[in-house]
């Protein structure tokens, strides 16, 4: 039954992205470690071996160069390829095919050929999962040239962000945050529709500062804008929804009105997202800029295994709020 206002979750959306994908086109394939675990990917994949069979949803070894060399060269030689890590981390060992094949490709061939493959890069947080299984590596991927990095916060984002990136011609990361998968929902229409790679959107209006943020953070932000709006503190929210490239315009626009900005980056603090986000406005409004800006990151530190810990070092709504509050009290009189 056609429903117009349906809300589902996330990941549920991100399902249904993938099974329309492969539904229209036949040289949509998807590949890597445990596609048929919902231990691995959790409902993100389901029913794709059943309607598309082993051919086309390969479930690969624990290999993470290999994996990715298989799908960079298929998507080389006329497949669209989706291949998915299911930690992020172990990337790490995928980069040789990532950054020096795919991302230089269509630059080495004099714009001749192309490599259309999506990375899925799934963060995994909390829950004890340590150093090594909960990094988020997206501010190494969009410095890379030849690349472009997409990062969803909503389900109706992660559908129309997956389409695009899949039909785009050339590589594309996927920053999906497993967080997301269940907390969030949205209203998704049924039928396929794409989300414009490169362009933010403004979730919330607002006058006294802008605050700018992507995938889980930007979550953790419209949670987070909502008491401050009951305290009387008008935040005009960006989702950033892609990294690379990045609306600068959007963001420019909002601080000229706000005079404010903060940036929330769920990646360390130094040589990040959030650092560029703030070059990026200073070299538009000048060096001798007074705009007070502000980066909530997490600390320049391995994520702990103590659930204790945990609750200090990653960002919450309550950490946005106190910190919002504070900036706000802190910049009243210069402005």
């Amino acid at each position: 039954m056609f429903m117009p206002n349906r809300e589902i979750q996330y990941s549920i959306a991100l399902n249904e992205a993938l099974i329309q994908l492969m539904t229209a086109d036949s040289n949509v394939l998807l590949i890597g470690q445990g596609v048929k675990s919902p231990w691995y990917v959790g409902n993100t994949c389901k029913d794709l071996v059943r309607l598309f069979g082993e051919k086309r949803v390969i479930d690969t070894p624990v290999s993470e160069n290999a994996m990715t060399g298989v799908a960079v060269g298929a998507a080389i030689a006329g497949m669209k390829a989706v291949v998915v890590h299911p930690r992020a981390d172990f990337a790490f060992y995928a980069f040789d095919p990532i950054i020096n094949q795919a991302a230089n490709w269509h630059y080495m061939n004099g714009g001749r050929s192309s490599a259309p493959v999506v990375f899925w890069l799934i963060i995994n947080r909390g829950g004890e999962q340590a150093a090594q299984h909960s990094q988020a590596i997206q501010a190494m991927l969009a410095h890379v040239p030849g690349l472009k990095v997409i990062a969803p916060s909503t389900a109706y984002d992660v559908k129309g962000l997956l389409i695009a990136a899949v039909k785009d011609p050339g590589p594309v990361v996927f920053i999906d945050d497993r967080w997301l998968y269940s907390n969030q929902c949205d209203v998704v229409p049924e039928e396929m529709y794409e989300v414009e790679i490169g362009k933010a959107a403004i979730q919330h209006q607002g006058n006294d500062v802008t605050m700018v943020s992507y995938s889980w953070t930007a979550f953790e932000c419209r949670r987070a804008v909502n008491e401050l709006s009951r305290c009387g503190i008008g935040v005009e929210l960006i989702d950033l929804r892609s990294l690379k490239p990045m609306d600068d315009e959007l963001v420019y626009q909002s601080v000229l009105k706000t005079r404010r900005l903060i940036v929330v980056d769920g990646t360390w603090k130094s040589f990040g997202i959030s650092a560029e986000i703030l070059s990026r406005i200073i070299e538009r409004f000048g060096t001798t800029t007074t705009i007070p800006m502000l980066r909530i990151n997490l600390p320049d530190a391995p994520a702990p295994a103590s659930s204790v810990l945990e609750k200090q070092y990653y960002i919450t709504v309550e950490m946005i709020i106190e910190r919002t509050k504070e900036f706000i009290n802190k910049t009243h009189h210069g402005t």
